[in-house]
């Protein structure tokens, strides 16, 4: 099922490498506009040429910077007249026991994973309501449903995101907007690289390694939830690999 794709403006954050990068590579296959936001520029200028998206598809974009955010959305509008979907996918896991005090990883996730999915949020609402339609989906995490020591930090973000994802589902009925959170389970990404702790880094690239699945299986539930008719909203969608015991 695809029908509603095609020609929907979709802004999605992260997009330079793994689930956003694999979203990108489905919804643009599906025929949707995308306007694609991450810091690295020339890995999104590499995806939005490969994909045949035009040179203004690629903009710079740290989540964790409002303007920047602010930027990337009214960019969208601007270049197509609407946006259609905000794919807040920007997120980073530097895993640590909370004794070793890693308080620079524990304030990067807060303002990536947490503002940033805010600021998207910010950002897209008033073109929506003005529109009085749209979907955001934000990204949480199977951490946001199962805390374990060294996630606590990244599970309590990632938490916050379903209860913001929640509070705004409700908020935005009288506009006719849509909301989703996904919260995948290991699934390739770059995300393992983000962990600053020696140990903790290599025992979750083993876990990776003998668990995770594509990121093709993040992007069928974007194009999921994205494709289900106007009057069917997908609200929470949590996946795993099948192998995956936690």
């Amino acid at each position: 099922m695809t029908q509603g794709i095609k020609d929907k403006v979709v802004v999605i954050t992260g997009a330079s490498s793994g689930l956003g990068e694999a979203a990108a590579r489905h919804l643009a296959r599906h025929g949707a506009r995308l306007v694609l936001g991450a810091r690295r520029l020339d890995r999104l200028q590499a995806l939005a040429g490969e994909l045949s998206l035009g040179g203004d598809a690629a903009v710079q974009t740290d989540v964790t910077r409002y303007e920047q955010v602010q930027h990337l959305v009214d960019h969208a509008v601007r270049l197509h007249g609407r946006i259609d979907v905000i794919l807040n996918n920007a997120g980073l896991m530097p895993h640590s026991l909370l004794e070793r005090g890693k308080v620079a990883d524990w304030d990067r996730m807060i303002d990536v994973n947490l503002k940033g999915v805010l600021y998207g949020i910010a950002a897209a609402l008033p073109h929506m309501q003005a529109q009085r339609s749209g979907h955001i989906i934000n990204v949480s995490s199977v951490a946001g449903h199962k805390v374990r020591p060294g996630s606590t930090v990244y599970a309590a973000t990632k938490t916050a995101v379903r209860v913001i994802s929640e509070g705004l589902r409700q908020e935005v009925k009288p506009y006719n907007i849509r909301t989703t959170v996904i919260s995948p389970g290991a699934v390739a990404s770059e995300l393992p690289d983000s962990i600053t702790e020696p140990d903790v880094a290599e025992s979750t690239r083993q876990f990776y390694a003998a668990n995770a699945i594509s990121a093709d299986s993040f992007a069928n539930m974007v194009v999921f939830a994205m494709s289900q008719p106007e009057d069917v909203d997908i609200n929470e969608i949590l996946f795993r690999p099948t192998r995956q015991e936690l």
